[in-house]
């Protein structure tokens, strides 16, 4: 298939779009939390894919390489549109900023469908928002995201800390996202 795109021909395009614009769609959803701008940059990323598939060198699937793009295409719009990811560069990260989620103030039995919580993620702000997609359900750690972000490592974190305190908070107040 990728060889195929590499010659040029239409269907090995089509099968490498239908195979991987969904995911590739869901990823600037999550992103972009908006569906037009998801459409738009979904066709811009394939566009790019398209145009550069000769450079592609199979040290990583295709997949991830579709994925990396994709995502890039949603960083550099949000740059563009400055999400509001507030900078704390003096904020002192303790080795337990994690275990603050798990601490009693919170219910541990709550249970969530997974359309809640995704209705939850969207009502995020854009920079949260980001941040915790990126985190959790991209995969990247912090110093990735600080790259990409063009902010700290230690705003990175709070902001993740943040968003998941703000998830909670949706999640525990919204009764109409049962």
């Amino acid at each position: 298939m990728v060889e195929g795109c590499k010659s040029g021909r239409r269907e090995a395009q089509m099968q490498l779009y239908q195979q991987y614009s969904k995911a590739m769609y869901n990823i600037c959803i999550r992103l972009l939390n908006s569906r037009e701008e998801a459409e738009d940059l979904l066709q811009d990323s394939f566009m790019d894919v398209f145009n550069n598939i000769k450079r592609y060198e199979y040290t990583s699937t295709v997949g991830a390489w579709i994925k990396r793009i994709t995502i890039n295409k949603c960083i550099n719009h949000l740059k563009k549109k400055r999400p509001d990811i507030t900078q704390i560069e003096d904020y002192k990260l303790t080795e337990n900023l994690a275990d603050t989620v798990n601490d009693d103030n919170y219910e541990t039995e709550t249970s969530y469908t997974i359309e809640r919580v995704n209705n939850g993620i969207m009502r995020l702000p854009d920079g949260y928002r980001v941040v915790l997609s990126l985190y959790l359900l991209e995969g990247y750690d912090h110093n990735e995201i600080s790259e990409i972000l063009e902010i700290s490592v230690g705003t990175s974190k709070s902001q993740f800390n943040r968003a998941k305190n703000k998830l909670r908070s949706i999640l525990n107040n919204s009764e109409d996202y049962g």
